[in-house]
């Protein structure tokens, strides 16, 4: 079965991006584009939350995207999405059962604290990557929401990367 992963960069205080969605904050290496990379080349699909999908249009960083399934979840069925893109307005937790099953590669969960929360919750989340920076936003978009339950990880692999950033990536238990 395919491997959901969730991930992105993250600040030392849980936050994927601060109120403003500004970007100014990360702290880019060629080290860490190389993990990006290495990284892409395990997945045929990408889940977003409409907001997530929203800020990736408007920093035009979805031409990335060509050559993989991208799936955008949202409550509104009028959420314009491009050509190719497939908005699921309904059971994203169904979906994404469906779409583990399905034969592929590994799928990708960009962003998106609430989506990953109804995922981590489902049981659905296989992976966590982060590339965290040093440095405390104070306040956004949060990594990881409240959960109803505790959930374990497994260290699978931590890298230190210039500018004081810490790549970490985690298994998730499941019971």
């Amino acid at each position: 079965m395919r491997k959901v992963v969730y991930g992105g960069a993250a600040s030392l205080d849980n936050t994927l991006s601060p109120p403003d969605r500004s970007m100014d904050w990360l702290r880019w290496s060629a080290e860490a584009g190389g993990i990006m990379m290495e990284s892409w080349k395990n997945f045929d699909a990408i889940l977003m939350g409409r907001k997530t999908y929203e800020i990736a249009c408007q920093n035009n960083q979805t031409e990335g995207f060509a050559g993989v399934g991208c799936y955008v979840f949202s409550r509104s069925p009028e959420t314009p999405v491009a050509e190719g893109v497939t908005l699921v307005t309904e059971d994203a937790e169904g979906f994404l059962r469906e779409l583990k099953a399905r034969e592929g590669k590994d799928i990708c969960l960009m962003g998106g604290g609430d989506l990953a929360r109804t995922f981590f919750e489902a049981g659905l989340i296989d992976e966590v990557g982060l590339n965290l920076h040093p440095i405390l936003l104070g306040s956004g978009v949060p990594v990881f929401h409240e959960l109803s339950r505790r959930i374990e990880l497994e260290l699978l692999e931590c890298r230190p990367l210039p500018h004081g950033c810490v790549y970490v990536r985690y298994r998730v238990v499941h019971p």
